[in-house]
């Protein structure tokens, strides 16, 4: 971690925040926490990391990312 005040260490983080608030919060209501819980949970699980494509990925999702991670055989 670096000193208060130097973005890089939460980059990711914030760019997350960004893309969630710009594609789901913003453009939603929810009536009560229970609700705004669930769609968190179905944009995370079932359109962020399923269904999106990430540049910083070479355009995979994330779970086509972590399938090749645990079936590419590693060279010694």
């Amino acid at each position: 971690m670096s000193r208060k005040g130097n973005c890089w260490d939460n980059a990711v983080a914030e760019s997350f925040f960004k893309t969630f608030k710009s594609e789901l919060v913003n453009h939603a209501d929810f009536p009560t926490r229970s609700v705004a819980r669930l769609a968190t949970f179905e944009y995370v699980e079932g359109w962020y990391n399923r269904r999106r494509r990430h540049s910083s990925l070479k355009y995979q999702t994330p779970a086509q990312q972590e399938s090749y991670f645990y079936t590419t055989p590693i060279a010694a």
